[in-house]
Parts: structure tokens; C-alpha cells; sequence
């Protein structure tokens, strides 16, 4: 098979096997699948490994299953890196030195290509007392920017790509208030991702517009350094004592979760009760946290593999071929339970939860473009039967497998037929397959998951995960530079139709409705058992109303997790390219500026700057609204007063003139570029540094309009 383009690119950089200088040595699909065939068929007996060599072979030729790109990269290649895409470590202990233990447990699973999943609801809020060195704590943002960093920074995933890192916080949380509104700044904890986990009981909270209380343990329990784990349901079983640090509205934090999403698309979202209830291993396994996109809700330790069938490619003519399909996912299974005894663990917790378990994360890719070769429009009613008929065949077909591999090899040993049986999915599986799981066992404890499927998804041509197309020309940013992409489907469809109006199945991410989005990943939910990693795209028009309502429904559609994503609210790795015919003609557009009143009110600050004392008006208008901001500055008639002059101008000019954002908007956007400017001195210790003239400013702007700026004064107005 010849490649061409970004996804040849995509094949040497990321999957061909290297020599010790980096020379790619494989030049063609055939020679990896070969490789990761002869590899994972190597864990069966000698006499069954030629059979399962030419079966594997045969399901990833033409790439019709895409085993996770850990597992292309990795098998067979002797190096001593994780076929693992997904870990989650233990919450890290509240003590410097197991936070610190905890990171060098995350850096060597990162360095090793894995990406990692951690839940900091152990740490103790901002300001609660540590009385071994008399001081106070700084809360867990703090240190999810140290997280941050070593993410980000420091590790480099087999010198290919930055390491990939969730983190995560319970809704009950005291600092979960800073944790929803941090990455409003986009240069603060910019190595990560961030979700909430929602609980149930929280989201009944909110329908009832009930109280809710911000809780954490005592620190003064004597039990608190032993037993303390991060989770206060089972604090409270044990008889922990809770302190209630504070009381709100549920309704309040859901707004902030929901505005917040809407302003800079995180945080996401993670039903965690939900998927504990709901996980086949609620007997014996208690979930914390997700891998890094979402899709695999695990406990302290766990781990898990993946691999997708392209349901492109079972398309014939215009007709999906459901039992070519089937047979090929049972085929699939089997290798991805052997990955689980080829891979290298490097450390024994992985390797003993791994093997207890055997969790596996089989999943889907190019159902977009499945749909768009049966002329059928992604998320229209048409679509719906489809869809369904498809996870159907997946979830029954994997569960057959995982259970006639158990007759032979054995079932996880974690394995109690009368629980298991009574698992949320499992009741959901036909009766024969319950009766066969019942009679033979079941290999797999967990079986099923949706992941986004990048780069597998570029190797292969074929749209990623359960998404829909994004867009049919765009722009993709990556670590190989900026790329101008068109979806092959469309491109050999508009070679073939010159001139002509794109059909209604050609349909792009942002040309669906978000309830769309929801209805598709609520029918795949019902049959994976695990979750899935989903982004809901929304236009610019979409209101944080619209967010609420959309985010109830996820709930009540019952999904696991949800991410959402509003065109323009940040950039991303994909970009739309503007069609140019319907570009209006430039024409001058006059934005006039609010003419200044007679009369308006203010205050005036006095501060301490790197270039003397500064005093700061903030005058409003009639509205109470900002209105314009004035900067006096030392000597009068110096560079450096020029510049204040200038710089307060600038602002109020910024004010004054019409616009979208509000001016109260407008001040959070000044905050967010002047804060933090570093000049050739500064002034002040800790929180009450000022680094120039601009850091002042902002300051100064925050204090007032009472915004955070690194998480420290709490957002108390409403626009």
C-alpha cells in the first residue's frame, strides 16, 4: 500500500520502526502490520502462533482494525515502552513528599509513551494549615501547575510528542470553584486537561435548586494521614470527621461549570458515579479518575489498551456488512487481550491491576465516513437505527469473543459469575450471550470504549472515533507544521461532480446541532461499556443557557462524560477555512465610541510600582459599568509618566467603544493581557508582587472588579 501526503507523514514519523539513528526501516503499512502481527501472536502457544500471525495480519490489513498507536509503535519493536494508552494513578497523598513521589510516578508511565489520568480532591483546600512548618497550604492548583509543567515541558513521549495529562476534581471540593474557573486564563495549566466529577447527588441538587455543601475532611482526624484517599463518601464510612467550609447554591457552581466551558471550553465533564455504578467491575473496583480524553473511567493503577474497527471500510456500495464486521471484532478481541501479556510494565501496581482485570478498550473509527458512503446524514433520524445497529454488533460480537477465549485461557481473575452478571451492561446483553458469559466465563472484565483516535485516524484516512467530520477543508496544526487538509470522500466526490452543491450527507461537525451530537453519543453509551470520548461542537451563537440545557440532557441521556466545544472560544488543532465567495466586500466599518458624560464617578488607588508610586482612577458610567481608566506616574512630563498616560488611554479607548463583549467583559480580557509583565525589577513578596508598571494595572483592575488573577481574589459580581 502506497501513502501518500500527511498520512505517510504521519506513518515514518509516528509508527515506521527506527534504527538507533532514527532511520525509519519500515517503509510500507504491510512491513509494521507484520511486525505487531508476529509480535502479538507471540504470547499464544507455539503451536497456535502461525494462525493468529495471518489472522491478526489479515484484520489490520487495509486498515480495517487500527490497534492504538502505542501498540503500532511498540510491538515488536524490543524497546521497553507501554502498549498502554490509558493509566490512571492513585491520588496523590496530601505531604510534599507524596505529591512529589506521585509526579515521578506520572513523568515515568508519560516518558514511556503512556498518558495519565490523576484526581487531586486528596489535597487539602488553599489556605488550610499545615502545621508541620507553621505555614498554610497553597490548594491544588498550585500544584496542578507543577503537574502542568512536567507534562508539557519536560516529558517528550518517545522524542515524538509532549506527554498527555487529565486532572481532575470532585464536586464537593472546596477549591473546586478555582478548578472550574482557571483555564479562563489559556496560559495557566496549559499541559493538561481539566474535568469535574459530577455525582449524582449533585446534579439532583441542581434540579431542585438545593443547597450544596464544599467539604473536606478534618484535618485534626487522627485517622486523616493514613486513611485519607480522596474519596468522602467512603471517609465518612470509616467515621472520618467533615468539616463544611462552605455552603452555596448547586445551582451556582453548575452556572460556573457551564459558563466556563462556554467562555474557554473546559472544564469537561465526568459523570463518576454514574460510571462506577455502571462499571462491569462495581463488585470488587472503585473508580477516580479518566485518561487523559475521557473515554476510560479507572481505579488507582489501571490500565488499558486500544484498538478500533474502521467502519468505513465494511461498507459495500451504499449497504453495511454486519457479519464481516462481527467476525472481524471477535478476531480483534483476542489481540487485544493478548497485548495485556506482551506489553512491558515498568511498574508491578500496572501489571497486577492489568492482569486482574484485563480491561480492554475496543472501540470504533470513520463511522462519519461510513455514513457518508451510505448517503446518510450523521445525526439525522435516518442515521439513528443505523448507528445503533452498528454498537450492537460490536458490543455482541466482543462479548462472544471475550467469553469463548475465556473457555480456553481462562476468565479475569477478578471474575464472580453471580456480580458480574448483575453489572448495568451485562443485564443489556442478549440472553444467550448472558447464558454463554454464565456457562464459560468472560475473559475481559471490561471490553468496550470510544477513544478520539487522532493519528490512527489520520493513518488510515478515515474520520476519528464517533465524530463527525469536523470540517471537509481545513487546517490542522501539528508537531509537522500547518497543513491545508481535505476529507478524501468529499475531494474524490467534488472530482466526480465539478461545480456542484454539496450533498446533505456531506455534513461538518459545526453544521450539526448540539443536540445532535448528544443523541449520537447516547446511542453508542448504551452499548460501550466503558465511556467515550466526544466533543459537542456548538456555534459562536451558542449561549451558556444553551450550555445548561445541553449538559442536563447529556445527563439525563445518560452519558458518562461530555465535552463541548464553541467555535472561536479557543483554537484548536483543526481550523475551518472561510469559503471566500461569501466574503462580503471590505467596507470601512465606523465602530463609534460612547461619548464621554458631564458627570462620571470613580475611586482612585494609590500603589507601589517598579517605577515609583502610581495612582489608578477606575471611573464607571450611569450603568455602574467601567468606563475609562486614568494612570499618573512620578514626574510629570517623563517617558515613563507618557507612558501611563498612554497606556490608560488605551484602555479607556477600549471601554468606551461599542462592542459585543460587555466593558466588564472587556476589563477581564485587559486583565488577562497586562498581568504578569515582567519588567527589569519589582516590587513586593508573593501574592503582593508587582513585576511593572502593566502587572499594577492589572492588579489593580482585578482588585476592583473583584476577578481572579493566579486564583486568588474571588469572582463575588455578576455581568
Amino acid at each position: 500500500m502506497k501513502l501518500d501526503g500527511m498520512r505517510e507523514k504521519v506513518f515514518i514519523d509516528r509508527y515506521s520502526l527506527k534504527d538507533r539513528d532514527g532511520k525509519s526501516l519500515e517503509k510500507t503499512p504491510e512491513e509494521m502490520w507484520r511486525r505487531v502481527a508476529k509480535a502479538i501472536a507471540g504470547v499464544e502457544k507455539p503451536s497456535k502462533r502461525q494462525k493468529w500471525e495471518k489472522e491478526f495480519y489479515n484484520v489490520m490489513e487495509n486498515f480495517k482494525f487500527l490497534p492504538g498507536g502505542r501498540i503500532l509503535a511498540g510491538a515488536g519493536t524490543g524497546f521497553d515502552v507501554t502498549y498502554f494508552n490509558c493509566f490512571v494513578i492513585p491520588n496523590p497523598p496530601d505531604s510534599r513528599g507524596g505529591i512529589m513521589q506521585n509526579l515521578t510516578h506520572m513523568i515515568e508511565i508519560m516518558a514511556r509513551a503512556g498518558g495519565v489520568g490523576l484526581n487531586l480532591s486528596t489535597l487539602r483546600p488553599r489556605g488550610s494549615r499545615v502545621k508541620k512548618v507553621n505555614g498554610f497550604s497553597s490548594g491544588p492548583m498550585n500544584w496542578a501547575e507543577l503537574y502542568s509543567v512536567a507534562t508539557k515541558d519536560i516529558v517528550q513521549q518517545g522524542g515524538t510528542r509532549r506527554g498527555a495529562l487529565m486532572l481532575m476534581i470532585h464536586d464537593w471540593h472546596p477549591d473546586v470553584e478555582e478548578f472550574i474557573t482557571v483555564k479562563q486564563d489559556l496560559r495557566r495549566i496549559n499541559g493538561a486537561n481539566l474535568s469535574v466529577c459530577v455525582s449524582d447527588a449533585f446534579m439532583e441538587a441542581v434540579k431542585k435548586d438545593a443547597d450544596w455543601d464544599l467539604v473536606f475532611p478534618d484535618l485534626e482526624d487522627p485517622k486523616y494521614d493514613k486513611k485519607w484517599t480522596g474519596e468522602i463518601d467512603q471517609w465518612r464510612k470509616i467515621g472520618g470527621k467533615v468539616v463544611v467550609k462552605k455552603t452555596i447554591k448547586a445551582t451556582y457552581l453548575w452556572n460556573l461549570i457551564c459558563e466556563a466551558a462556554w467562555r474557554s471550553a473546559e472544564p469537561g465533564l465526568h459523570f463518576l458515579d454514574r460510571s462506577n455504578k455502571r462499571s462491569n467491575t462495581w463488585y470488587f473496583e472503585r473508580l477516580i479518575a479518566t485518561n487523559p480524553c475521557g473515554e476510560q473511567p479507572l481505579s488507582a493503577w489501571a490500565v488499558c489498551n486500544l484498538g478500533a474497527m474502521n467502519l468505513a471500510a465494511y461498507v459495500r456500495g451504499t449497504k453495511f456488512d454486519y457479519e464481516e464486521f462481527g467476525k472481524d471484532v471477535r478476531i480483534a478481541m483476542r489481540f487485544l487481550d493478548n497485548v495485556i501479556d506482551d506489553t512491558y510494565y515498568f511498574y508491578k501496581e500496572n501489571e497486577k491491576v492489568a492482569k486482574d482485570i484485563r480491561r480492554t478498550g475496543l472501540g470504533i473509527l470513520g463511522l462519519a465516513d461510513a455514513l457518508i458512503k451510505m448517503k446518510i446524514k450523521y445525526g439525522s433520524e435516518e442515521s439513528l437505527p443505523v448507528i445503533n445497529k452498528m454498537f450492537e454488533t460490536l458490543r455482541d460480537n466482543a462479548y462472544i469473543s471475550s467469553s469463548d477465549i475465556a473457555k480456553e485461557k481462562g476468565s479475569f481473575p477478578k471474575f464472580k459469575k453471580k456480580e458480574y452478571l448483575q453489572g448495568y451492561h451485562i443485564q443489556r446483553l442478549p440472553k444467550g450471550v448472558q447464558n454463554k458469559i454464565a456457562k464459560q466465563g468472560i475473559r475481559n472484565a471490561v471490553l468496550l470504549t470510544i477513544a478520539p483516535t487522532g493519528t490512527t485516524s489520520l493513518l488510515s484516512g478515515v474520520s476519528s472515533g464517533v465524530e463527525p467530520v469536523y470540517e471537509f477543508e481545513f487546517i490542522r496544526r501539528d508537531r509537522l507544521g500547518e497543513h491545508i487538509m481535505y476529507h478524501p470522500l468529499f475531494e474524490e466526490w467534488k472530482k466526480e461532480n465539478p461545480n456542484q452543491p454539496k450533498p446533505e450527507y456531506f455534513v461538518g461537525a459545526n453544521d450539526l446541532t448540539p443536540e445532535e451530537h448528544v443523541k449520537v453519543q447516547a446511542i453508542a453509551q448504551e452499548y460501550i461499556d466503558s465511556s467515550i470520548s466526544k466533543t459537542v461542537n456548538a456555534p459562536n451563537s451558542h449561549t451558556v443557557e444553551d450550555v445548561k440545557r445541553l449538559y442536563m440532557m447529556a445527563y439525563d441521556n445518560g452519558l458518562k462524560g461530555i465535552t463541548y466545544m464553541r467555535d472561536g472560544s479557543r483554537e484548536g488543532v483543526l481550523s475551518r477555512i472561510e469559503d471566500k465567495s461569501k466574503e462580503k466586500p471590505k467596507v470601512f466599518e465606523y465602530t463609534p465610541v460612547v461619548p464621554r458624560p458631564v458627570m462620571v464617578e470613580g475611586v482612585t488607588y494609590q500603589t507601589e510600582t517598579p517605577v515609583g508610586k502610581t495612582f489608578i482612577t477606575i471611573n464607571h458610567n450611569d450603568k455602574k459599568e467601567p468606563f475609562e481608566v486614568f494612570i499618573t506616574i512620578g514626574k510629570v512630563g517623563s517617558d515613563v509618566s507618557a507612558m501611563a498616560d498612554a497606556l490608560g488611554r488605551m484602555i479607556s479607548l477600549n471601554l468606551r467603544i461599542n462592542g459585543i463583549l460587555s466593558p466588564r467583559e472587556r476589563v477581564r480580557q485587559i486583565i488577562a493581557q497586562l498581568v504578569g509583565i515582567g519588567g527589569a525589577k519589582s516590587v513586593g513578596f508573593g501574592e503582593n508582587r508587582v513585576r511593572s508598571l502593566p502587572d499594577a494595572v492589572a492588579k489593580v483592575l482585578s482588585n476592583h472588579f473583584a476577578f481572579k488573577v493566579n486564583g486568588i481574589v474571588e469572582d463575588k459580581l455578576t455581568n
